[in-house]
């Protein structure tokens, strides 16, 4: 009996064909052109003046948000800096402060302003209008008013060092014309009296009110800015006369009774 061997093929399993990214057809690229790779831009290097006005750019924006309990690390996370490289720049917090104030209220005042004031060729109530509507502008921003607050309530100098700004610039100068515009002794004759301001405060506290209602209340006030400085305008000129009169006699009244 013949025996029939088979002969079992093992089948070797089939290779993995790497794939393979498919050319771009010659035609392609004749009408499109070769792909290009956007190049990244390069990193401008800041100068240190431009260093240092992000630096300050920034923080008058963050402590406008958060208050000066922020410290200058978050400062510099927001920045993408490191730390030490905000006190290259400013040696302490209180430095940076102090510049914070330099440019949001000194940077920002006008020196037209106290000619303005003093231009006695002008009606004294088209002056005082004036001023102070081009003043609210300025004052009116966000970050001025709330700055300011946030400072008042942690205790720092901004709002002393403003008050005495004010007083000289401002609130000495308008007494001075008020008492020539009523016929009043000069203030070399007899010396403005710290009532006399104080009354003055009154009257520019309240457009500052008005402000702060309208930017940090959001509580819109009764009248607009426009208006609100005209009445307080023509309420002080009208009062003036008879306050500073009763400020003044009261002192040599005093004086008098010490004698």
């Amino acid at each position: 009996m013949a025996t029939s061997s088979t002969t079992t093929q093992r089948k070797s399993p089939p290779k993995r064909r790497k794939k393979v990214a498919a050319a771009v057809p010659a035609r392609v690229v004749e009408i499109v052109g070769p792909i290009k790779r956007e190049a990244q831009p390069a990193r401008r290097r800041l100068t240190p003046e431009d260093r240092r006005r992000q630096i300050l750019a920034a923080a008058i924006t963050y402590f406008a948000e958060v208050g000066f309990d922020g410290g200058t690390r978050d400062l510099a996370r927001r920045l993408g800096v490191t730390q030490p490289l905000i006190y290259r720049y400013f040696p302490s917090k209180e430095d940076l402060i102090r510049q914070v104030y330099e440019e949001v209220y000194l940077g920002r005042w006008r020196t037209e302003w106290e000619i303005l004031i003093g231009d006695r060729t002008l009606p004294l109530r088209e002056r005082l209008i004036s001023f102070y509507s081009s003043y609210t502008q300025v004052m009116f921003a966000p970050e001025w008013m709330r700055i300011y607050l946030f400072a008042g309530l942690r205790g720092l100098g901004i709002n002393r060092w403003w008050i005495t700004f004010v007083e000289s610039n401002v609130l000495k100068r308008i007494c001075e014309e008020l008492r020539s515009a009523s016929r009043l002794p000069t203030a070399d004759e007899v010396p403005i009296d710290p009532a006399e301001i104080d009354y003055l405060w009154v009257v520019h506290g309240g457009i500052f009110y008005n402000g702060m209602r309208r930017v940090v209340y959001n509580a819109e006030p009764n009248l607009d800015v426009e208006r609100t400085i005209e009445v307080a305008v023509d309420g002080l000129i009208a009062g003036f006369n008879a306050t500073s009169r009763a400020i003044h006699k009261d002192r040599l009244r005093t004086t008098s009774h010490t004698k």
